[in-house]
């Protein structure tokens, strides 16, 4: 068998991508990395019933220019001093006048208000916005759809449950981009990521695919999809999943600086990944 018809294990071929993502999560991994991203607002919390309802405000408006994103951020989070008490001290109207005349993009105070009345009454209901998310959780899920589903339909209930700009439904094929990520700040804990909720296991941790994200992806032959949506966002996780299953976005961060940080080598890192295939 010629070299250029011989096929190459998938071991050796996992094998060299692995070595290339551990050599990449070493080297930005990093706190010093993170700024300017919304995940940076979290550090300000010590308490994770403060941090989950920050993260929640931060990824639900991390969409658009990052400049504006911390913008709107800082916004509605100096309006909510100590969000845990601030939350539950607040009122349906009184989120309605505190945020009014709010505006990101396409989301308005309005809509801000409705997501927070929503975790308001999630965690009324279950103590925390971690046990709500936790009690939709089967052990037999392979990933966290379902319980994001209705994890979802909570927060939304002011609108009968369906998407909004702040929480779209993972049921209307969209990607959740920005549910995922939220739930790799508040599940996984590193030097990147604070944690907070310890009850949801993070191997069902879904990849938060933005467009930097899927284009590398689709470069490392992760997905031949060309749509960004929810059935691609699997493709990939299974795919991450080969390589560390115990913590399938482990590399989510990491990843995404080399589409964001002007002195990262993305060519370099496609070359190494593909080593092994020469091998």
């Amino acid at each position: 068998m010629s070299c250029a018809t011989r096929v190459v294990p998938r071991r050796i071929v996992l094998a060299a991508r692995r070595r290339a993502l551990e050599g990449l999560y070493q080297r930005y991994n990093r706190r010093e990395f993170v700024h300017p991203d919304p995940l940076e607002f979290l550090y300000r919390y010590d308490d994770p019933r403060d941090r989950e309802i920050a993260a929640l405000v931060a990824s639900g408006l991390a969409y658009g220019r990052v400049r504006q994103i911390l913008k709107s951020v800082e916004s509605v989070l100096e309006r909510m001093p100590e969000p845990a008490r601030f939350l539950r001290k607040a009122t349906a109207k009184g989120l309605e006048k505190t945020f009014e005349g709010f505006k990101h993009r396409f989301t308005t105070g309005e809509e801000l208000a409705g997501m927070l009345t929503g975790a308001k009454l999630a965690i009324e209901a279950h103590g925390s916005l971690e046990a709500c998310f936790r009690s939709a959780i089967r052990e037999d899920d392979e990933d966290v759809r379902r319980a994001l589903e209705s994890f979802a339909a909570t927060l939304n209930i002011h609108c009968d449950g369906e998407g909004t700009t702040l929480v779209p439904r993972p049921g209307a094929g969209s990607a959740c981009k920005r549910l995922n990520l939220y739930l790799r700040w508040m599940v996984r804990k590193d030097e990147v990521d604070p944690g907070g909720w310890e009850g949801v296991p993070k191997e069902k941790l879904v990849v938060p695919l933005d467009t930097h994200m899927f284009r590398i992806c689709r470069a490392l032959g992760m997905t031949g999809r060309r749509q960004g949506d929810m059935t691609t966002a699997l493709e990939i996780t299974a795919a991450f999943r080969r390589i560390a299953p115990e913590d399938p976005v482990k590399y989510d961060f990491a990843l995404t600086r080399l589409g964001i940080r002007s002195e990262c080598d993305l060519a370099g890192f496609l070359a190494e990944c593909a080593a092994g295939e020469g091998e």
